[in-house]
């Protein structure tokens, strides 16, 4: 975790939760105006958090314990937030998250585990994932195959390998392709072989297009079973239902959505190629169930999943939503 040391006096803070085998580098692109330069020159103290599915640590692509979103939610984001706060003492925290970092984010705050933060801006998905039919096809059935032969997908073809057991996947996400970079086919044409797209490829600039491999790491198959049973329910509920060590986090946590006592922020992309309209159902849901609960949708016309933090014109087009939000609730 790192903070900008510069940053003080009454500054709100602001975590920042990355997606599953992204990090906290697509926070700080150096060839695009990136959003951790927008919130310092708004006036808030941007924290970095690489959580335990960062391709920056090694979970992704060994072969050792795996883990489940429980222990993201009930571990890694509630320490994170414990240790922002001994260091900003009574200054405001809210959290901009992404993917599955806003999905575990949702299972952390439903159980009350981060109480009192400002504001919460989640990117993508939120309580109530929503997935295409294909997308939901090959996680329920090929990742099931597919689990019980390799560890983790990965994004970067040279170093798989062109005669590797994963010659088939980049084969695989390559038909149809438009663009013939091989890690782009596997993201934007794929999604680590679920058949969905992770973002518009117009949006990228060419320097983030290039290094896409550097970006997002393998997918590790030891979640798949967890998302399954997230998506079967269309709610973000918990794994580990016999273990004590969990009895924290709730059922289910749409159940628990009352506990939620911050502003929330839902955001997508309008061509979401990987949650579709996940966060619009999210803030229908909420409004229909828990209407005193102050959760609102902004949908962002021709981006995708991940160009909303990651692509060229974000700072234009999507950041000032963001900024916008936090200055309301300061």
């Amino acid at each position: 975790m790192t903070r900008d040391d510069a940053a003080n006096g009454d500054r709100p803070a602001v975590l920042l939760l990355h997606g599953l085998t992204a990090s906290s580098d697509m926070f700080v692109l150096p060839e695009t105006r990136n959003l951790v330069d927008v919130l310092l020159d708004a006036g808030y103290e941007p924290w970095l958090l690489d959580w335990r599915g960062s391709c920056r640590l090694p979970y992704n692509d060994d072969d050792g314990a795996g883990y489940s979103f429980d222990d993201v939610a009930l571990y890694d984001i509630p320490e994170a937030v414990a240790r922002i706060r001994e260091r900003i003492g009574g200054r405001r925290l809210f959290v901009v998250a992404h993917c599955l970092g806003a999905l575990s984010l949702s299972l952390s705050m439903t159980a009350g585990l981060v109480p009192g933060l400002a504001g919460v801006v989640a990117q993508g998905v939120f309580l109530t994932p929503k997935l295409a039919a294909s997308t939901r096809l090959r996680m329920h059935f090929g990742f099931e195959v597919l689990r019980r032969r390799i560890r983790h997908v990965p994004v970067d073809f040279r170093k798989a390998g062109f005669r590797s057991k994963y010659t088939p996947l980049f084969a695989l996400a390559s038909l149809g392709a438009d663009c013939p970079d091989p890690t782009c086919q596997m993201l934007h044409n794929s999604a680590w072989s679920v058949g969905a797209s992770l973002f518009v490829h117009d949006q990228l600039d060419r320097r983030t297009h290039e290094r896409l491999a550097d970006l997002f790491g393998s997918a590790p198959m030891c979640v798949i079973p967890h998302l399954r049973r997230i998506e079967l329910a269309h709610t973000v509920v918990r794994w580990n239902l016999s273990d004590g060590r969990y009895s924290a986090l709730p059922e289910n946590a749409l159940d628990s959505a009352d506990r939620i006592d911050c502003p929330v922020l839902l955001m997508s992309g309008s061509e979401n190629g990987l949650w579709l309209d996940a966060n619009k159902l999210c803030h229908d849901v909420l409004a229909a169930r828990h209407p005193r609960l102050d959760a609102r949708y902004v949908e962002i016309p021709g981006y995708g999943h991940v160009d909303p933090f990651i692509g060229r014109g974000a700072a234009l087009d999507v950041f000032g939503h963001i900024v916008g939000f936090l200055d309301e609730h300061r």
